[in-house]
């Protein structure tokens, strides 16, 4: 009888212990909360269609427009002028900016203008005699000879038997060897042929210079050309003598340029061509490499927006009654960070920035316009 009391004992107190554990259990328990459901926060902007110029940037180097390498065609030693030939010094035109030692060559000259001379001379007495009515021009020859000065040209003759004694006493051949000569000692003396400066000296005064050895580099530091290079895209959009801004790489100066040619070839490459500018102005030189901002043309209603909100390239978000619905748009350039696009609804409203995980029909709710993003 004890041990069905100590059974029955036993039950009831895991009984209780059960009914302790479930009341504890659903004490704890927390109340379910309904989920609710998030509508994201949107930036705007509202398409206002305008005309919008498009600009087309390309980089550059200048180089000038008159640039010449400097190169002997005689030999001898170099000469003291009256500037000292080194990079920077400045020329105007027409002066001396190298002189070779030219004794030898100008001893030979005067040589060949004696022989001249006395050749002429020698003839004088026949024709005198045989051509008696060309004699006064043939004296007068010889009285103006001067040795120190550019021989003259030789009198014309006036029948075929004047030109054939003159040439059987072989005038003519020592005439053009004195003008040869003549012609060689003028390339003793480098004169400049432009107002410019000297960008680039190899040689020093009292040096050796040999014939075909480059002396140096000379430019106008005054008239620039840059060569960039345009998409094969974009070429039709360029004409000769269209306006170009050019700009420093920190943008704290600009000039204006203007293209003066376009290559008629397209770099297989890199599929661009190649256009160049013409540009002038203080604080150009050669060398510096600047940003071209070409106005190609002006694209009418359009619209621009950054190139993150295209999606697949060919399609925009915008608000329509409080949700996200996709339209379709005409790219017509892209720009670094933004897109010139057409096809947009004057008035719509469309996204400025782009949203995480953005779907058609997305409840959404507006929180600030913005402004039209910079070209």
């Amino acid at each position: 009888m004890r041990t069905i009391i100590n059974i029955g004992i036993g039950l009831l107190l895991l009984l209780g212990a059960g009914f302790v554990f479930k009341w504890m259990v659903d004490a704890n328990k927390k109340p379910k909360r309904k989920a609710k459901k998030i509508v994201k926060t949107v930036f705007v902007d509202t398409v206002h269609n305008r005309q919008v110029p498009i600009m087309l940037k390309a980089n550059g180097t200048l180089v000038a427009k008159n640039k010449i390498e400097l190169f002997s065609e005689v030999q001898g030693v170099l000469q003291p002028t009256t500037k000292e030939f080194k990079a920077g010094v400045a020329y105007k035109k027409g002066e001396v900016m190298l002189k070779i030692n030219s004794d030898e060559e100008y001893t030979r000259l005067q040589a060949q203008k004696s022989t001249l001379y006395n050749t002429i001379t020698s003839i004088i007495p026949d024709v005198r005699l045989d051509f008696p009515e060309e004699y006064p021009k043939w004296r007068n020859y010889l009285s103006k000879f001067d040795f120190d000065k550019p021989t003259p040209k030789l009198p014309k003759a006036n029948s075929e038997k004047e030109k054939f004694f003159i040439s059987s006493r072989n005038i003519y051949t020592t005439f053009y060897n004195v003008k040869n000569l003549e012609v060689r000692l003028q390339k003793y003396t480098l004169r400049a042929p432009y107002n410019g400066v000297l960008t680039e000296a190899l040689v020093n005064t009292g040096s050796l210079v040999r014939q075909g050895q480059k002396l140096g580099e000379f430019i106008n530091p005054h008239v620039f050309e840059m060569e960039v290079s345009i998409n094969a895209n974009y070429i039709d959009l360029l004409k000769t003598g269209a306006s170009v801004t050019l700009r420093n790489l920190d943008n704290s100066l600009q000039w204006q340029g203007t293209i003066i040619r376009i290559n008629g070839k397209v770099d297989q490459a890199s599929q661009t061509v190649k256009t160049y500018i013409r540009v002038a102005g203080e604080g150009l030189k050669e060398g510096m490499y600047l940003e071209a901002h070409i106005k190609a043309k002006n694209e009418h209603e359009a619209f621009v927006i950054p190139r993150t909100l295209l999606v697949n390239n060919q399609k925009v978000y915008a608000v329509q009654d409080s949700a996200l619905a996709l339209l379709t748009v005409n790219p017509v350039y892209f720009k670094d960070k933004s897109v010139i696009v057409k096809g947009l609804p004057e008035g719509t409203i469309v996204l400025k920035r782009p949203i995480p995980g953005a779907y058609q029909g997305m409840k959404v709710k507006i929180g600030e316009a913005l402004t039209n993003p910079k070209n």
